[in-house]
């Protein structure tokens, strides 16, 4: 038995129909959905408010997610570029819901996103925090760390670090958090439809594989939580090994309990024995499980007194100064030096955060990098123009699509203004990155592994 796309041809393996229909009786529907399209759906970024989608229909499960009649090219738009919005699969932003509803989000919360990249989750969490909040995207694959820094980086919050460490090296920050999430690497059967090579790579062989696997990353996370605190579990896949049965072992190692969620009938959620399951015939997305755990007993904490592996300095005030009128509410920032000349601010309630990480992992980032100081000069990066801290009033040449694709192309292109200096590039009142006005001239300091490659001008 096996299920065929007409458009993207598939054969889905017998012993996977086997299991579903075992789970959810006949399983037509649920094979006829897999030929259809998946839904496209984005998630808008709350500091950077726009009202290109306000027509389109919402997410039920989140307030700023957004359905798209069709898939666009987002490489061909600017606001995907000045990060407005984020594309991302309807199911995972029932994310969102667990927070809502296990934890105060208007709370300083510190929170680690333990299998962040390629950072759909870690935006959503950075929307969703306040503005105190702490939240630490961790990735264990050294390779995926570039994609959700670029990820961060156009989100621009102000209040994130990322680290690249395996679940055990987190030891030292026993009972840190308020919340771990835990999206796990797994079999993929949730992604089917979009990812033919998730079939070829199936089997059962494969999902006894991902769920050990889990269980060793559940292991690493569970101690990370703090009395009271919850442990936010999620797959993209249907199998009981890797969903209901991990949560059902965790929980019988003690110390936790799993939380029931007030979920809206006409969602289409299905109701597992620790979680929410998403069906891609019930719902308007992909395949999805959701689980929350809360924390019912105290963590004994690790006693070793950690110390700052931290290089960097605090800013002179001379160069402070310099500085100080890029930045809105700059009162609110400690700015540090590291060795690479690199200037780093970091929100004043969250230095003793920053310290504790610092002192209990190697491999992550320092702050927020928001440039350089050459000879007296500041160069601002390029991090700084896309964030939520950067001085609204700052210079700016505002561009039209066209134009805002061939800056992002690092085309030649006519900028007709009468100022020199730094100035922002902005298209619709949204920060681009930066050029520097030279009379009758200009360089643009879009970093090179930012720039669109493909070509715009093909219909």
């Amino acid at each position: 038995m096996g299920s065929t796309n007409n458009k993207n041809p598939m054969r889905l393996p017998d012993d996977f129909i086997k299991l579903i229909e075992q789970k959810i009786g006949s399983a037509a529907a649920f094979l006829a959905s897999l030929r259809q399209p998946p839904a496209t759906s984005i998630r808008l970024n709350p500091s950077k408010k726009t009202s290109a989608f306000d027509a389109h229909e919402q997410v039920p499960w989140h307030p700023s997610g957004r359905y798209l009649e069709e898939r666009p090219v987002f490489t061909l738009d600017p606001l995907f570029h000045a990060g407005t919005y984020y594309v991302q699969e309807a199911s995972s932003m029932l994310l969102y819901q667990a927070l809502l509803q296990t934890v105060d989000l208007n709370r300083n919360l510190k929170v680690l996103d333990l299998c962040a990249a390629p950072g759909g989750k870690s935006t959503l969490l950075a929307g969703a925090l306040s503005q105190g909040s702490f939240l630490l995207a961790n990735e264990v694959i050294r390779k995926r760390i570039e994609p959700l820094q670029h990820n961060l980086t156009k989100w621009g919050s102000q209040n994130v670090l990322i680290s690249n460490h395996d679940p055990e090296d987190f030891l030292p920050l026993k009972g840190f958090f308020d919340v771990v999430c835990v999206d796990a690497p797994c079999s993929g059967e949730g992604l089917f439809r979009k990812d033919p090579q998730a079939v070829d790579e199936w089997s059962l062989e494969h999902v006894d594989h991902c769920s050990a696997r889990q269980k060793r990353i559940l292991m690493g996370a569970r101690d990370l939580v703090t009395e009271g605190g919850v442990l936010i579990y999620s797959t993209c896949t249907f199998n009981e090994e890797e969903n209901d049965n991990n949560i059902q072992w965790l929980c019988q190692q003690g110390g936790f309990e799993a939380v029931e969620l007030t979920v809206v009938p006409a969602w289409g959620l299905t109701k597992t024995a620790f979680g929410y399951q998403c069906y891609p015939h019930l719902v308007k997305g992909e395949g999805f499980f959701l689980s929350v755990m809360r924390r019912t007993s105290a963590v004994a904490k690790t006693k070793t007194k950690l110390k700052p592996t931290e290089s960097a300095v605090p800013l002179a005030k001379k160069d402070r100064e310099l500085i100080e009128p890029w930045i809105a509410e700059h009162e609110r920032f400690s700015f540090f030096q590291k060795p690479n000349n690199e200037i780093v601010a970091v929100p004043n309630e969250l230095k003793e955060n920053y310290a504790l990480v610092s002192g209990a992992l190697k491999r992550r980032s320092s702050g927020l990098v928001i440039g350089s100081l050459k000879q007296r000069n500041f160069i601002p990066s390029h991090a700084l123009a896309l964030s939520e801290i950067i001085d609204p009033d700052l210079p700016g040449v505002s561009l039209e699509k066209e134009q805002a694709l061939h800056y992002l192309r690092k085309d030649d292109i006519e900028i007709s203004h009468p100022g020199k200096g730094w100035h922002l590039v902005r298209f619709e009142g949204f920060n681009l990155g930066w050029v520097k006005l030279l009379g009758n001239r200009y360089n643009n300091y879009l970093p090179n592994e930012w720039r669109i490659r493909m070509d715009i001008d093909k219909p």
